[in-house]
């Protein structure tokens, strides 16, 4: 079989009660070589760091990384790309448990289809209060509506084998994803792999979407297992309704890098013949979201004119991606469904 090196970047920002049972997950994996970079982006509470040093820092194939001041998710994991040299990427969360074969599973399978850019396996809920494995799925993988809102497929569901089957998708959480580095290097735009001007929230859907412009795959491999607390906790979000409901549940700076991220990931990469094929879709959507905002969430104003201002370098980076995209809008118009 196939053994290209995994690079595995973990990326700690004072969630130090989970890295026991994350590192502890990947090297217990039965697939070699992997290194793993932690990197620590300047959490207030510096006994995560202090614990990696002493627990795990005699390990050869792990190199530990303080940062002096909080990155930001996406810089930081383009800092661990840059500092590793896997033909595999992982960008993987604190609160991430894999089970032991899973990266012997999902290195099997990427390594069959040279054009798989990245692939997650089946992740499930775990419950960090209980310290319990749970059926409920976390993510199967991203699916888009025609008006271009973007959910993990499945979340909040029981697990009944109704995933059970690999398949091509519109695109993998940044949870805990594997990439080729190939893919990584293929779409980089002015230096960045995931968009630095999005600092955290969508940016792995934001670097999805740029496969599938660049002619990749993104897959999901159910054989794969692997386990996520997620600290917004797991909600069905398949409605507007749904969606509405549980909107209470997410944190206000959540709320606003994600409403900002949205709008300048539709900017970046949306084709003009997809904007048109699902047009009222769309409109729909920009037309109701104004009064939503104006009576439920006011402060994401801020958010829509912080959009504004990085404008220009956005359609920066969009010139570059509708310059080396070889897909057709046709192509497209199938990950955007009802």
């Amino acid at each position: 079989m196939h053994k290209g090196k995994i690079s595995i970047i973990l990326i700690h920002y004072n969630t130090p009660q989970f890295l026991r049972t994350c590192l502890d997950s990947i090297f217990a994996q039965t697939y070699r070589p992997i290194e793993v970079v932690f990197i620590d982006n300047n959490s207030p509470d510096a006994s995560g760091l202090q614990y990696v040093k002493k627990e795990y820092g005699n390990k050869e194939n792990l190199k530990i990384v303080s940062n002096s001041e909080n990155l930001g998710y996406a810089k930081a994991a383009n800092q661990g790309i840059k500092m590793s040299d896997g033909e595999y990427v992982v960008i993987t969360n604190p609160d991430i448990i894999y089970t032991p074969e899973y990266f012997e599973k999902i290195i099997a399978r990427v390594a069959k289809d040279p054009k798989i850019s990245a692939i997650t396996g089946k992740v499930l809920k775990f419950d960090f209060e209980k310290k319990e494995k749970t059926n409920l799925i976390d993510t199967v993988g991203l699916f888009a509506y025609k008006n271009r809102r973007i959910i993990d497929r499945g979340q909040g569901l029981e697990d009944k084998g109704q995933y059970d089957k690999e398949e091509e998708v519109f695109g993998v959480s940044g949870a805990c994803p594997l990439y080729r580095r190939e893919a990584l290097e293929d779409v980089k735009i002015l230096g960045e792999y995931f968009d630095e001007d999005f600092f955290m929230y969508k940016e792995d859907v934001d670097l999805s979407w740029r496969f599938l412009l660049y002619g990749w795959k993104n897959f999901y491999y159910p054989k794969a297992v692997a386990y996520h607390g997620r600290g917004t906790g797991i909600h069905e979000r398949f409605t507007t309704a749904q969606t509405l409901k549980n909107r209470g549940k997410l944190s206000k700076f959540q709320k606003k890098y994600s409403f900002r991220n949205q709008l300048l990931m539709e900017k970046k990469n949306e084709l003009v013949g997809s904007f048109f094929s699902d047009f009222f879709s769309i409109m729909l959507k920009k037309i109701l979201t104004p009064f939503y905002i104006t009576l439920r969430e006011p402060y994401l104003w801020g958010s829509y004119i912080a959009h504004l201002r990085k404008l220009p370098r956005i359609l920066k980076k969009r010139a570059i991606i509708m310059k080396n995209k070889r897909v057709t809008d046709m192509q497209m118009k199938k990950w955007f469904t009802s």
